[in-house]
């Protein structure tokens, strides 16, 4: 049997995935815009501006600010969402190749089981990466993923673990879908063409990874932006204040558009950060099959 057909250990993609945790500094500025509150009448704040606020004020190594929840994060929902899509994938596909359609439905149900695996780690990561928009009172100052989760724990207990699961679960669904499922259509439908100018073929290597993964980002971080950043204002806030509550408020201060609010840097850290996780976890995939003759 071959390793193709056996398929790959669960944990794979949880690590690629953090293999990928370099993008980090656009991660916090994307979750910073996301929860800042303008001042009425007061123009928006741009990605780069935060960047520099960001630096200015506590200087390059803040931009890692919470880095320790993001790898958290994607050893606990990265990895059961790339596992069990790797692991429906295999089982639909044992008669042959599976519909794109079947496909997308695995990559989302797959997305909902690393949501609801991942919430604490989001939720931790929210309140990292945009602890210093809040007042020093309010702050709650986290020194890393493992004292934050003791912290999250005696002072909200398991209601404060799941703040937000439903918001975040819907997003994982959306993720997953638009990025996983969407990742291995373009790559079965860019596979053996011909690149226009360079007149390249594209095979099954890095060249062909990479297309496929950019437009895969491109994708994901425009059908996730709305629940992206109602996600990060609902894990954020200290108070009880419902989806629906946040909804209104946000739409009257700020109109339709604040639930596309950080899409750029959220494209600019996606893209690359899709990129870097599909040709890692392809790289790995191959690194297992060398090695796995030898293990068995």
């Amino acid at each position: 049997m071959s390793q193709q057909s056996r398929g790959y250990p669960f944990w794979l993609g949880g690590i690629a995935a953090s293999s990928a945790c370099c993008t980090h500094p656009l991660d916090l500025t994307k979750v910073r815009m996301q929860t800042f509150k303008p001042v009425p009448g007061a123009k928006s704040i741009s990605a780069l501006a935060i960047l520099r606020a960001t630096i200015v004020k506590s200087g390059v190594r803040s931009l890692y600010t919470g880095v320790t929840a993001s790898i958290l994060r994607q050893m606990t929902y990265s990895l059961v969402r790339l596992g069990s899509y790797e692991k429906m994938k295999l089982s639909l596909s044992r008669d042959g190749h599976a519909s794109p359609w079947r496909l997308l439905a695995a990559a989302m149900v797959a997305g909902g089981l690393g949501g609801v695996a991942g919430n604490p780690a989001d939720v931790l990561l929210v309140r990292m990466t945009s602890d210093v928009l809040r007042p020093p009172e309010k702050r709650y100052n986290y020194s890393n993923a493992l004292t934050g989760l003791v912290s999250l724990m005696r002072s909200e207990g398991t209601r404060g673990l799941m703040r937000g699961i439903g918001t975040n679960t819907i997003r994982a669904i959306l993720m997953n879908g638009s990025q996983v499922g969407s990742y291995d259509f373009f790559k079965s439908k860019l596979m053996h063409r011909v690149v226009p100018v360079l007149n390249i073929k594209l095979k099954d290597n890095i060249l062909l990874h990479s297309a496929a993964s950019c437009l895969a980002g491109l994708v994901a971080t425009t059908v996730c932006a709305p629940a992206d950043v109602l996600r990060s204002r609902l894990m954020s806030q200290r108070g009880n204040t419902g989806l629906m509550g946040i909804l209104k408020r946000s739409m009257r201060d700020e109109g339709p558009g604040f639930l596309f609010k950080g899409w750029t840097p959220a494209f600019v850290r996606l893209g690359p950060n899709t990129v870097l996780l599909f040709v890692f976890f392809e790289q790995l995939k191959k690194g297992w099959d060398a090695m796995a003759p030898k293990l068995s």
